[in-house]
């Protein structure tokens, strides 16, 4: 049950929403779609889905071009940010109904049906209507509609993303069981970095309708290929800071200076772009070889048990996530302070040329 895209693209009225796009998706896999809203995440499911045809190149399915194949002909299901249910028929009805469609026997049903729910913590609701569920219920109960078709390629374009707080996280720790026990390909878009992190599997990051890296979904958030991936992968995106390499040292925009020592040795003297996500960056000075920095505090915002400062360093826009509610003054210029092992190295046009330090030793 492999799923290949062989230089699929996608053009509507001239413009491009998916550029031509390389992937292979095996049996049994989570695979997170990750980017921003607009970054072609919905269309190039709905191109996995044959619910678009593609502007260029192939859907292979199983080895098998599928590419002109109607959507309901394939092996897939789909699961949407607004969740559908039917609202006059029980839960059991909504689970069985894709398989009356396919005029499967009775016995067949009863038993698809009792399995999935099972599967879905669904059992004790199965005689209930929709509207007699909260959020959560009623979203596992549009997944087990979605499962019980045997599909070999389950489709969840954000599918928590309109449920509370509380929800989402129980929804969260449940899925990568649910899919694990169904041994289907599946793919999860989201907007949200710290979701994709949590249900690990792979992550293709997605940027103005290109894939930008593939992998692992670890090794995607601590080895991003460039600058573009660093940013799609960090919430708020990636801080940046010109640097240059000269000779064994390290020099940061407005004067810091640190050994060039580990990767960062090997980097031919030149101009460089450093990248730290917001979380490294502090206020309360850190042990070890922290660099210091003087950034105007432009605004805070508090999350509750952390706070986001957003700052100007020399008119770049940083932002930095601190522990704890701080009462700083806005508008006062504000001494940050940043571990050189949380940089990394990106080259002028954006390429990785030297991962964190520590995330070498991940």
């Amino acid at each position: 049950m492999t799923l290949t895209l062989e230089g699929v693209s996608k053009v509507v009225n001239g413009q491009v929403h998916v550029h031509p796009t390389d992937l292979t998706l095996l049996p049994g896999t989570m695979n997170v779609l990750l980017g921003p809203t607009l970054s072609g995440k919905t269309s190039l499911m709905r191109l996995m889905a044959g619910l678009d045809r593609p502007a260029t190149g192939r859907i292979l399915w199983q080895g098998q071009d599928v590419t002109g194949m109607r959507v309901q002909d394939r092996a897939v299901a789909m699961v949407y940010q607004q969740f559908i249910n039917y609202p006059s028929m029980s839960v059991y009805d909504n689970i069985a109904s894709p398989l009356r469609l396919q005029r499967k026997p009775v016995a067949e049903i009863d038993r698809a049906v009792r399995e999935t729910a099972a599967l879905l913590q669904l059992t004790p609701l199965l005689g209930r209507r929709p509207l007699e569920l909260s959020g959560g219920q009623q979203q596992r109960c549009a997944l087990a509609r979605a499962l019980v078709k045997g599909a070999g390629l389950v489709l969840l374009d954000e599918p928590l993303a309109n449920l509370d707080y509380k929800l989402r996280e129980e929804l969260r720790l449940e899925i990568p069981r649910i899919f694990e026990a169904a041994g289907s390909i599946f793919v999860y878009a989201t907007t949200e970095p710290e979701e994709a992190l949590l249900l690990g599997g792979n992550t293709a990051t997605l940027w103005e309708g290109r894939v930008t890296q593939f992998g692992p979904t670890p090794e995607v958030y601590r080895q991003p290929k460039d600058a573009t991936t660093a940013r799609v992968f960090s919430d708020p995106p990636m801080n940046f800071l010109a640097v240059t390499k000269t000779g064994d040292s390290i020099r940061f925009g407005d004067g810091q200076e640190v050994p060039a020592i580990g990767s960062l040795a090997q980097l031919a003297d030149g101009r460089y772009l450093a990248g730290f996500r917001p979380n490294h960056l502090e206020i309360d000075r850190p042990g070890g070889a922290a660099m210091a920095f003087e950034a105007r505090l432009r605004v805070t915002e508090i999350t509750g048990s952390e706070t986001f400062v957003h700052l100007d360093h020399h008119g770049e826009r940083w932002v930095g996530l601190i522990h704890g509610v701080r009462d700083l003054e806005l508008g006062a210029m504000l001494r940050v302070w940043l571990d050189p092992a949380h940089v990394y190295v990106f080259s002028t046009d954006g390429a990785l040329v030297a991962p964190a330090a520590y995330a070498q030793a991940a």
